[in-house]
C-alpha cells in the first residue's frame, strides 16, 4: 500500500511538472518553434534522403531485374569480324562452338543466347525509324523474363534456316506503325524483308535509361549471315537455374573456356564474364553506403538543431530565475526543477521530429510523382527519427536543466 501512495504521489507530480512546462513553452510559441527549427529540417532532411536512397536502389534493382534473372554474360575481348585480319585465331574470339560446347558440358545452363546488335533504319508503313537490331535465340524471351503481347517467339527451325522473321518492341512498332496491330506487317532492314511474327509486352527503361522496348528482335544466324557478316557473336547471355549456382557456374565456364581457348596457366582470359548477382549486390552496397553518408551529413543540422535548443533553455533559465527561486521556496525539489526544464527540451525536440517526419514524407511523396520512382518512408527511418529527437532534447537540455536544479534559491529571489 505504501509502495502504491509512493508510486501515485511520483506520477502526480511527475503531472504537475509537465503542465507547468508545456505552459512555459506556450508562454514563447514563437521563440518554442524558432528554436525547433533546427530539429524540424534535420529530421526532415533524413527522412527525405532515406526514403529517395531506397527509392533509388530499388528503382536500380529493378532495372537490372528486368534484364532477367542469374544471369551470367559472357564477352569476349576480341570484337572483330575477322579473325585473320587481326592477326589472330579463331581461339582468341567467343566462337558459336563455344556456346554449344557451355550448353552441352555446364548442366547448370537452363537456357543461352548468342547476341548480335547493331543499330540500323527500320522502313515500313512509309516511315523509318532508327532502332537496336539484336540477333538472338528463341530462349531470349525466357532468359529475359518477357512476354509477348501478341503473336510467337521465332523457332529453333527458323533460327536454323535463317528466316527473316522478327519480334518487334512496342516502341518501335508505334513509331513506325502507329494504332496498327505489327503482327503479320512487314518491315525491311538494309533493303531486306522481315515479317513481324510477335509483339513484345513493354517492358520500359533498362540498365542506363536505354528504352527496352525500341528494339527489333531476330534470329542470330539471319544477323549474322545475311545483316552483318560477323563471324561471332558479340556477347552469350546465359540463365542459370537457380541463384546458388551462378558462383559453380562462372568457374565452371570459366575452365572450359580456358580449355578450348588453349590459354596456358598463368595467361589472361581473353574473355570476360558478368554475373548479375554480383552487379545486384555492389549496387545495392553502394546505394546503402551513399544513403547511409548522405543520411548522416543531413543529420548534423540535427547537431546545430540541439546547440540551439540548449542555448534558448540557457536563456530561459537567467529569464525565470525569480520563479525558479518561488518554486524551490514552496517546496519544489531540485529534480522538480530539473524534470521541468528536461520535458520543455524533449517537448520542443519531439515536437521538431514530428514536424520533421511530416515534412519528410510529404517531400517523399512529392518525389513519387516521377515516373518508375518510388521513394518510401521506412518505419525504421520515423523510429530512428523520434529516437533521435528524443536522445537531442535529453542531452542539450540536461546541463539547462540541471544548472536551474542547483540554483541557490536565495540569490534566485533577489535576482533582478
Amino acid at each position: 500500500m505504501k509502495l502504491f501512495s509512493t508510486i501515485t504521489a511520483s506520477l502526480l507530480r511527475t503531472g504537475l511538472t509537465s503542465i507547468i512546462a508545456i505552459r512555459a513553452l506556450q508562454r514563447n510559441k514563437m521563440r518554442s518553434t524558432l528554436t525547433a527549427l533546427g530539429i524540424i529540417i534535420g529530421v526532415a532532411s533524413v527522412v527525405t534522403i532515406m526514403a529517395i536512397g531506397r527509392g533509388t536502389q530499388q528503382r536500380i534493382q529493378d532495372q537490372i531485374t528486368s534484364l532477367g534473372s542469374n544471369l551470367l554474360i559472357v564477352f569476349s575481348k576480341s570484337r572483330r569480324t575477322n579473325a585473320a585480319s587481326a592477326g589472330k585465331s579463331e581461339s582468341n574470339y567467343l566462337t558459336l562452338q563455344d556456346v554449344e560446347a557451355i550448353c552441352r558440358e555446364i548442366k547448370s545452363v537452363k537456357a543461352a543466347s548468342p547476341e548480335v546488335t547493331f543499330n540500323a533504319q527500320a522502313v515500313a508503313n512509309g516511315r523509318n525509324w532508327s532502332t537496336t537490331i539484336a540477333g538472338e535465340s528463341p530462349d531470349y524471351l525466357k532468359i529475359r523474363d518477357w512476354s509477348l503481347e501478341r503473336g510467337n517467339m521465332f523457332t529453333e527451325r527458323e533460327l536454323r534456316s535463317s528466316a527473316r522473321v522478327a519480334v518487334i518492341g512496342s516502341r518501335t512498332a508505334r513509331e513506325l506503325f502507329g494504332p496498327i496491330d505489327p503482327v503479320g506487317q512487314t518491315l525491311r532492314v538494309k533493303n531486306m524483308p522481315f515479317t513481324i511474327i510477335g509483339l513484345l509486352e513493354s517492358k520500359g527503361a533498362g540498365m542506363g535509361g536505354a528504352n527496352q522496348d525500341d528494339r527489333i528482335v531476330i534470329p542470330y544466324t539471319t544477323a549474322m549471315r545475311q545483316l552483318t557478316g560477323d563471324k561471332y557473336p558479340r556477347l552469350l547471355t546465359l540463365q542459370i537455374q537457380s541463384a546458388e549456382f551462378m558462383s559453380t557456374a562462372e568457374e565452371q565456364i570459366t575452365a572450359l573456356l580456358r580449355q578450348r581457348h588453349q590459354l596456358a596457366a598463368g595467361r589472361k582470359n581473353d574473355f570476360d564474364i558478368v554475373n548479375q548477382k554480383e552487379i545486384a549486390d555492389t549496387v545495392e552496397s553502394i546505394t546503402t553506403m551513399l544513403t547511409y553518408l548522405l543520411g548522416g551529413i543531413a543529420g548534423l543540422s540535427l547537431l546545430v538543431g540541439g546547440i540551439g535548443i540548449m542555448n534558448i533553455m540557457l536563456v530561459s533559465v537567467t529569464e525565470r530565475t525569480r520563479e525558479i527561486g518561488t518554486r524551490i521556496a514552496v517546496g519544489a525539489q531540485p529534480r522538480d526543477i530539473l524534470l521541468q526544464f528536461l520535458i520543455e527540451s524533449i517537448t520542443l525536440s519531439l515536437m521538431g521530429g514530428a514536424i520533421g517526419v511530416g515534412l519528410g514524407y510529404a517531400a517523399s511523396t512529392a518525389a513519387s510523382m516521377i515516373p518508375n520512382f518510388h521513394p518510401t518512408v521506412s518505419t525504421a527511418s520515423v523510429v530512428v527519427s523520434f529516437s533521435i529527437s528524443f536522445a537531442v532534447g535529453v542531452f542539450f537540455g540536461f546541463y539547462p536543466a540541471r544548472k536551474a536544479a542547483h540554483m541557490n534559491p536565495i540569490a534566485a529571489l533577489r535576482f533582478e
